[in-house]
This record gives structure tokens, sequence and C-alpha cells, in this order.
């Protein structure tokens, strides 16, 4: 019944008229099963605020299980406006920010910019917090302040924006691998020179950060286990809907739910998570450089996406922003992976009536990235002789790929399903989805692991900072070595 519009406002509704200790708790005021509360305690707070607007402007928007299911055109327009504020806020600033630490690139001045609004125009962000009200763009905007701060060598304010990014959104653990690998990974080069304490700061503010935001649940052990017991529902299926991932594209051949117990199936997920996960986890820590950070950050989510437990479509845009980011470096991909990660959740948007937004801002796209990043543009890794027809099968493959996208995409709209197979063509689209998604995998580790700093991209203060502070410790140490050597010879002499 209903859908994400009705949980926005329905948490809303339960977070203005009830008091702090019920919102994640079961009561005759707050049934779990409608909607229930199931996002960290800064969602939480933040539809209070937005509940307390609504409520001035008009009250039946979240009168107390009265308004349930109420749904008109001034409160989406209202709700579309809170997403608005949202992005003037907190994404638009930290997509500004993220570009203008780049160094200038010599070849185009105005790379910067068109890397700017390439981002902000991305369709997959706009049509889920814009048609499902989803607030993404707040805790993507943290997440990216916090990639941009550990650009500039703040740990701690990185560390805290992080932070806050996942006590908004539980999804952000996506990114959390590679963040404490980073972290780590840089307190371990610099150990002899601060590392210590910069570890010890990063702990600190991790600490107080997560205390100040669950400070009102942390009254008791009850409390704080049934939030994360809402926030962790693995009483739900492996995956929601026709997500394209590698679990539900194998469900065609496996009946996960009949093979196999949920206890099984968690480990399962588990297991290959964690196994998919440590090259590109482990490499970062024993080589900690930003440039491959940011390639770490894509890695992490495109694994967690593929292989975890309860994905659902719209995680995909945890990768597609961080992807964002590369555009500079690797436009043909990017645009391969914005494009098919926006038709991957075609089946949810057209069940929502969001086709005709999701066909114009596509072919918007598609024009703005032709005209401001070329796709034919080479990638700087592409060198050698033999890569030419390597060259030639990529752009082959994307050419079927994107006829693919087209007749799947009018399948879809315009061929009704079989009335025995209701989900064929949301199948079908996630499949496809998913194999593209395994070769971006396999690709941004290749970039990951052969990465090499180029100029005219972000400035690699965390990977020249302990180059410079063991070349100072030299310096000094070769300054003493003339004055002792002078001492003694005054006292030959």
């Amino acid at each position: 019944m209903f859908g994400d519009y009705e949980a926005q406002r329905h948490w809303q509704e339960v977070t203005v008229n009830l008091p702090v200790e019920e919102w994640y708790a079961n009561s005759s005021r707050n049934d779990l099963m409608y909607w229930g509360l199931d996002y960290p305690p800064l969602t939480a707070y933040h539809s209070m605020i937005v509940g307390l607007v609504a409520k001035v402007i008009n009250a039946d928007w979240v009168a107390l299980n009265t308004s349930r299911g109420y749904e008109s055109y001034e409160h989406k327009l209202f709700m579309r406006y809170t997403v608005l504020f949202a992005d003037l806020l907190v994404y638009f600033p930290a997509v500004l920010w993220i570009f203008t630490a780049r160094k200038p690139n010599p070849e185009d001045t105005h790379a910067a910019v068109k890397s700017y609004l390439l981002m902000l125009v991305y369709p997959g962000l706009i049509l889920i917090d814009y048609g499902h009200f989803q607030y993404n763009c707040i805790s993507l905007g943290l997440a990216l302040a916090a990639v941009t701060s550990l650009a500039g060598m703040h740990d701690a304010l990185g560390s805290a924006l992080f932070c806050l990014a996942l006590n908004y959104k539980q999804m952000e653990l996506y990114h959390a691998m590679p963040f404490f690998c980073f972290l780590l990974g840089s307190c371990l080069r610099e150990f002899k020179h601060g590392g210590i304490v910069k570890l010890l700061k990063i702990g600190v503010t991790v600490v107080v950060i997560f205390s100040l935001s669950w400070a009102p649940f942390l009254h008791s052990i009850d409390s704080a286990k049934q939030v994360l017991h809402r926030l962790f529902p693995f009483a739900r299926g492996i995956f929601e809907d026709k997500v394209s991932n590698v679990w539900c594209s194998l469900s065609v051949i496996v009946k996960w739910k009949q093979v196999m117990t949920r206890d099984s199936i968690l480990l399962m997920c588990l297991c290959s998570t964690c196994v998919c996960l440590l090259p590109s986890s482990l490499e970062l820590l024993f080589r900690p450089t930003f440039k491959k950070f940011r390639y770490a950050l894509v890695n992490s989510s495109l694994v967690f996406f593929l292989f975890s437990f309860q994905v659902h479509e719209k995680s995909i845009l945890l990768a597609a922003l961080m992807v964002c980011t590369l555009i500079p470096d690797h436009p043909f991909w990017c645009f391969w992976f914005l494009h098919i990660s926006t038709f991957s959740m075609l089946p949810l948007l057209a069940k929502d009536g969001l086709l005709v937004p999701y066909l114009s801002l596509m072919c918007l796209y598609a024009i703005l990235f032709y005209n401001f990043c070329p796709v034919e543009k080479q990638d700087r890794m592409v060198q050698s002789e033999s890569a030419v027809w390597i060259n030639i099968f990529i752009k082959l493959a994307f050419c079927i790929s994107m006829v693919g996208v087209i007749i799947l995409t009018l399948v879809a709209v315009m061929v009704p399903p079989p009335v025995h197979l209701p989900d064929l063509f949301s199948l079908v689209i996630s499949v496809f989805s998913c194999a593209h998604f395994l070769l971006f995998t396999l690709f941004f580790h290749y970039c990951q692991f052969t990465s090499k700093i180029f100029p005219g991209k972000f400035t690699e203060k965390s990977d020249s900072n302990l180059t410079k502070s063991k070349s100072d410790s030299t310096h000094k140490a070769r300054a003493v070595k003339p004055k002792t050597t002078k001492a003694k010879k005054k006292k030959q002499q």
C-alpha cells in the first residue's frame, strides 16, 4: 500500500506527535508494520523538522493516525521544496567543493565547471529524490564533503562528516571500508610522524559524533537494540523487488528461499561480500593514496550492491555519485555507468509514474555529456598498440549496450508482459544491468590497482604529506652534521 511518499510523510507524523522514545518502538500509536521508521536518528530528526514546518502550513498533513494515506498536490509540492532546500543546503555546496578542490586542468580551464554541472543533473538522483522524496542528497552530500575533507588533509573533519552521513542513512556502510582503510593506512604510514595522535583524534571524533546522534536512545540497552533492529531488518528478503545484483539475477535459476534458510542466505551474502571487498580494501590499506581511495569508494559500493543482503534498486546511487567524481578522468566509462545505473531503476520509476521525466532527463543528460565531455575521448591509461583492438571491442560493446537499453525501454513501456510472468521485463532489465555492473566493477578495480597520479587531478596532499615529513626530518639531520664536524675541527686545532 502506498510507497516512499507515504513513508516519508508518516515519519513526519510520528516524529512530530510522539516522544522520541516511541519513534522506533511498536505501540498502539506507532504501528511499525505501517511504514515504521527504519533509518538512523539523523533521518528521524530531519523528519521531525520537516514535519514541524508542515504542521504550521497544514496540520492535516501530519495529524496522528488520521493522516494515513494523505496525498495532495500541495503536500507533494511542499515535499519537493524540502528536497530542493536540502540540495541547496548540503548537496550543491558539497559538489562544488569537491570540484573546486581539483587542480586546474591546463587542457580545459572549464573542466571543473562542466563536471560540476554534470554531477548536479545526474538523472538517477533527481528522479529518486524528487520522485520518491528520499533525501539521498543529504547523506551523499555529507559523504562527498567527507571525501573532499580528506583530500585537504582534514582527517578529523572528514571523519565527522562521514559519521553524520552514516547516521543519516545506514546504506553509507557501502563506503565505510574505504574510509576505514584509507585513514588507518595513512596513520600507519605516518606512525613515527604523528600517526598515533591522528588516529586518536579520528577515534575521538567518531565516538563524539555517534554519541551525540544516538544520545536520546542510549538511556537503556533495549532502546538502542530496538533502533538497531529497525535499521537492519534481516527478516526481509535477500533483495527488494527486481534489483540489478547477482542474487536477483541468479534467482532465475536458483530459488533462494526454497533451497536455503534465511541464516544460510545471510552467511552467503556476508562471506561473498567480504571476499570481494578484500582486494580493494587491502590494496588501499597498504598503499593509501587519495587517488586509490576514490576508486575504492566506487569498488566498495559496487561490491555491496552486487553481493550484500537486502539490497534496494536505489542503492546504486551510492556507487553512481562516486563515479561522478571520476568524470574528468574517465568520461566514457562514467557516462556508460551513469546511463546504465539510471536505466536499472526503470521498473521502479515506471511504477511510480515517472516515465516521462525519466526519458526527458536521460536524453538531456546524454546531450549535455556529449557537449561537455565527449565520450569518445580516450582514457590516459590506454597507451599500448594492443589496446587499439581492446578499444574497438569496448566501443562495440557500448553500442550494443545502448541499443539494448533502447529496445528494453520500448518493450517494457509498450508491450504488456505475459499474464503468467508479470515480472518478466523487470527481471530482464535487472539481469542486463547486473552484467554491466560486473563489468564496471572489474574496470574500476583495474583502475585502482594501476592508478598513478596525473597532473590536473585532485590535490594529492594526503600522498605527499608523509614524503614531505620524511624529507623535512632528513634535511634537519643533514643540517646538524656540518656543525658537529666543524666543532671537532676546532677541538683538534
